[in-house]
């Protein structure tokens, strides 16, 4: 049975995102097969976050594939996400913190999105901190380019620092010699 929900679930991720139809019928038989399957529930929240915009039901489906097998990694990245556009700005940041004492989890990706969970509340010097601490973790030369580009971004959402302007004082201007 492993072979045919396995097949399934190939097709789904070939066929997504481009042919919808095809990947919701691959997820429905394999899920039909093995309700418990992780990668299958990770795609159907996938679909419903990323194409639906239900983020409510999608986070169910994260969260049944989390409660199936917490080193389901490849879980952590759209939930993450899917909290982020929902605006769980806590139920986000305890999830990371959690995720980072998971054996094997992607610490530079983990801290990324803790770098981005800071941005969306404005808080840019806390975010520069925890990119740091993704290029620490990073040890991967794409990803440290990425890493590269968000912290850019961060930086040019800062507010500007006003430059001192030298004022003159009133009544003082400076007499010409003959």
């Amino acid at each position: 049975m492993g072979t045919l929900v396995n097949n399934y679930i190939f097709k789904a991720l070939e066929s997504y995102p481009f042919d919808l139809e095809e990947v919701m019928e691959a997820l429905n038989f394999a899920l039909s097969y093995d309700d418990k399957n992780t990668m299958a529930l990770t795609l159907m929240g996938r679909v419903y976050a990323e194409k639906l915009y239900k983020y409510e039901e999608a986070i169910v489906y994260f969260k049944q594939a989390l409660a199936e097998n917490i080193h389901a990694f490849e879980v952590y990245t759209p939930y993450i996400n899917t909290l982020l556009w929902n605006e769980d700005y806590k139920e986000v940041e305890d999830f990371i913190d959690f995720a980072l004492t998971v054996k094997g989890s992607d610490k530079a990706l983990l801290y990324l999105k803790k770098a981005i969970l800071h941005e969306q509340l404005k808080d840019y010097k806390t975010a520069l901190t925890f990119i740091k601490l993704a290029k620490e973790h990073t040890f991967n030369s794409e990803f440290m380019a990425d890493i590269v580009i968000e912290k850019e971004r961060i930086k040019g959402k800062m507010p500007k620092k006003k430059k001192a302007k030298a004022t003159k004082k009133p009544g003082k201007t400076p007499k010409n010699k003959k």
